[in-house]
């Protein structure tokens, strides 16, 4: 059995805690000493936990490039998101050759699939760049079949109970 391989991880499903398991991957491997990137599709113009955490932490960055929750309210609105998504997709490419991490989180990338601001394509071709020895973890819901055959770890959230069905808005510390 080989010692070391990098692997594609995929966390989807309907349940709350993609991003949540991500990064505790990230902080698992930074405690290793491997440098951490981890590029958001969706988040981005507002402050959460994870990102104050994130720039207290040497060789563990996070970058929200998203344009925030996607409505679909009109075209110049979808414009902004797609335009965003394509951002992040570049950025991410460059970052998975230069060399510099050993795992790449694309938080939300399969959400930006399924609302059609990137291809299914684009997180194949991540996949068949991808250095050998980097972990690239992916994260959002309704993963692609062709994405699940690909990958060498899926993992499925499934939502069985969640709050904000009763009612109770985002926590501070548990959503942001």
């Amino acid at each position: 059995m080989a010692d070391s391989k990098g692997l594609v991880i995929v966390f989807t499903g309907n349940g709350k805690g993609k991003t949540t398991a991500s990064l505790g991957m990230a902080l698992r491997a930074w405690g290793q000493g491997m440098k951490v990137l981890v590029i958001q599709f969706i988040k981005g113009g507002w402050v959460y936990g994870e990102l104050l955490a994130s720039k207290k932490l040497e060789g563990f960055q996070m970058l929200p490039m998203g344009e925030g929750f996607v409505r679909g309210a009109g075209e110049e609105e979808t414009a902004a998101h797609r335009a965003a998504a394509q951002k992040a997709l570049e950025d991410a490419r460059k970052e998975m050759v230069s060399g510099k991490w050993d795992m790449l989180i694309l938080d939300e990338i399969i959400y930006a699939v399924g609302f059609k601001l990137l291809k299914e394509e684009d997180l194949l071709e991540l996949i068949s760049v991808k250095p050998p020895a980097m972990h690239l973890v992916m994260t959002g819901r309704k993963a692609p079949e062709s994405l699940i055959e690909k990958a060498d770890l899926v993992t499925e959230m499934k939502e069985i109970k969640h709050p904000y069905s009763l009612g109770i808005k985002a926590q501070k510390g548990v959503e942001y």
